[in-house]
């Protein structure tokens, strides 16, 4: 894994690492944040402002976060299907560069997309050359053109970790979408597939994935799968959002809220075929009202420990570095007030929530012995995954054993008889959902 060396003297992340080399107990994960510009939020690509993005990452390296997400804004970087803006990639280029002073690591996402309920589409793929922005051979042959260019870009800076090739892009193929692009799961395995591979020609080795968000898991009608989701890219990633309905029906600071992350992560690693996979928990963070002002940093600490006791997690990114700038207007109203830093720079309680954990000594977490065998029918396109959701059987099971202390991890019916794969999880004890009764309080 690389490290920045920008700045002078040890990052938090560096001190870790020394501490994890003295001690074998200790595990070296990475904490950072999805960066969202104080000033001005990802519109900051129009009028970028090199002065304020420092400022931005002095604030953000203090709570002792060693990496960043950022977001290109698509229509921005590529207004036609044949222009990748050069002075955008320099823009860009400049924002790593002073990401690598600051001591932090960069992932970037590319097709952007979706971010905080607005959707960014360049002209050449809407209203009148609308067209489908997965299956469309024109449009496909632009998005690889795009993710190669802007891979190639980043590829010799050195605290680019990789980069993913969207933010919930697949939120354009749901049900629910106003505009809705359809696919089928084939069609989603192999847009997957050829978007991945131009990331791999524009940057060699990147670490370089896909951000799906928690329909792949729950929804049968979703073309993006819980096995595409968790077996293309360098490492599974997790978005984590108790707004999902965990909230609406147990409680914004219920146990099925404040494990959602650690549940998400476990159901990931079942559908992995590398037990020793990493995962990423790219997004997690304490939305208002569903988590009242007052719980949040509460609901940083414990939704972190509950998720760092998870074996094989890579790190955690947390949503989102600053708040919403409330000039800005028309964002849902918990959209404003995610950050861990205030637009003036100041730290809000759940900041320092995050930086006590980020920068604490994390214990190794040990195997989870007890696994609950999830059965969805044909493992392709799963079609039993709503059980999975909030209110689903399975959940409900999963919740009911993390309460009475069990650790659960999850296996797949189809490997409850592979006698390696189970022992190399260190998983002993196989339990059935409908075995699976609720704890008594």
């Amino acid at each position: 894994m690389k490290l920045s060396t920008g700045r002078p003297g040890r990052s938090s992340f560096e001190n870790r690492v020394l501490v994890a080399q003295v001690d074998q107990d200790v595990q070296t994960l990475r904490f950072g944040v999805n960066y969202t510009p104080s000033a001005g939020w990802f519109h900051h690509w129009l009028d970028f402002d090199l002065t304020a993005v420092h400022r931005d990452f002095e604030s953000i390296a203090s709570l002792g976060a060693d990496h960043l997400r950022v977001f290109p804004l698509w229509s921005i970087f590529q207004p036609n299907r044949s222009l990748v803006r050069g002075s955008a990639l320099k823009d860009l280029g400049s924002l790593v560069d002073a990401a690598a002073e600051h001591g932090l690591d960069v992932s970037v996402d590319a097709l952007q997309g979706h971010l905080s309920s607005f959707d960014f589409l360049p002209s050449w793929v809407t209203s009148w050359h609308r067209t489908n922005l997965f299956t469309d051979p024109t449009v496909r042959s632009g998005q690889l053109a795009y993710l190669q260019e802007l891979a190639a870009s980043l590829a010799a800076k050195p605290n680019v970790l990789g980069l993913s090739l969207g933010n919930e892009f697949s939120q354009f193929a749901s049900a629910e979408h106003p505009e809705r692009n359809p696919l089928s799961a084939e069609e989603a395995e192999n847009w997957l597939t050829e978007l991945l591979a131009a990331l791999d020609l524009g940057y060699p080795g990147g670490q370089h994935c896909h951000a799906e968000y928690d329909s792949a898991f729950f929804d049968p009608r979703h073309p993006f799968t819980p096995a595409g989701t968790a077996r293309h890219g360098a490492m599974s990633t997790v978005h984590s959002w108790v707004f999902n309905q965990t909230a609406q029906r147990y409680g914004g600071m219920s146990r099925e809220s404040l494990r959602l992350a650690e549940y998400l992560v476990e159901l990931v690693r079942a559908w992995s075929e590398d037990p020793v996979r990493p995962i990423w928990l790219q997004e997690i963070g304490a939305p208002s009202p569903h988590v009242a002002a007052q719980d949040a940093a509460r609901f940083t600490t414990e939704s972190l420990r509950n998720v760092l006791d998870c074996e094989g997690l890579w790190g955690v990114t947390w949503w989102c570095s600053h708040d919403v700038d409330r000039r800005l207007a028309d964002f849902p109203e918990l959209e404003y007030d995610l950050g861990l830093l205030r637009t003036d720079q100041s730290k809000k309680p759940q900041g320092q929530a995050f930086q006590d954990v980020a920068e604490a000594p994390q214990p190794v977490a040990a195997p989870r012995t007890t696994a609950l065998v999830l059965d969805v029918g044909e493992e392709q396109t799963a079609p039993g995954r709503a059980q999975c959701a909030p209110g689903g059987a399975f959940f409900e099971a999963w919740m009911s054993l993390a309460k009475a202390g069990a650790r659960p991890g999850i296996v797949l019916e189809s490997q409850r008889e592979a006698t390696d794969y189970l022992s190399g999880r260190g998983i002993q004890q196989l339990v059935e959902p409908g075995d699976v009764r609720e704890p008594s309080s």
